[in-house]
């Protein structure tokens, strides 16, 4: 297992680029200083935080939590959306989606691939039955694809489709 501090990191990314990115999606990036709390954040430390349409971060806010979060908010409804406060309050089919469509977002950044996001998934500890996201990705996602799908969130051709559920 790789350690936690080697995953990429806002610190590490093109700011411009991910604001771009997220900015399809109606969401706003808001930077806390280092020694500051994030607002919003689920899990508290380093990890994103969410709060109506902003996306809360740090300096060392990894960047697979800055897309799962923002994935959140993408794959909620409307009413969840309109009273987010911190919790995206997702249920298993959701978690799913969520984690696959941030595999498909990390792709149109410049500084990552899939199998890094795999990596530093891996290594923060998010647990998929086959022991890897990659494997979980290749192997036993049709149920969190067919569900994006469905919300034409992404095309066949697994392509997001920058819009809300």
């Amino acid at each position: 297992m790789a350690e936690r501090s080697s995953v990429l990191r806002y610190c590490d990314i093109d700011h411009e680029e991910i604001a771009a990115l997220l900015a399809h999606f109606q969401l706003e990036i808001w930077v806390s200083e280092i020694d500051e709390d994030i607002p919003g954040s689920y899990w508290g430390d380093e990890e994103a935080g969410l709060i109506g349409k902003r996306l809360y971060l740090r300096s060392d806010t990894p960047l697979h939590s800055i897309l799962h979060e923002s994935c959140h908010y993408i794959c909620m409804d409307n009413a969840r959306r309109e009273k987010l406060h911190t919790d995206a309050k997702s249920d298993i089919d959701e978690e799913n989606a969520v984690c696959y469509l941030q595999i498909l977002l990390a792709e149109k950044l410049s500084l990552i691939n899939r199998d890094q996001l795999f990596e530093d998934m891996d290594s923060w500890g998010y647990s998929f039955r086959l022991g890897s996201a990659k494997a979980w990705f290749k192997q036993d996602a049709d149920e969190a694809r067919n569900w994006l799908l469905r919300f034409k969130l992404i095309d066949e051709q697994l392509r997001p489709q920058f819009r809300l559920r």
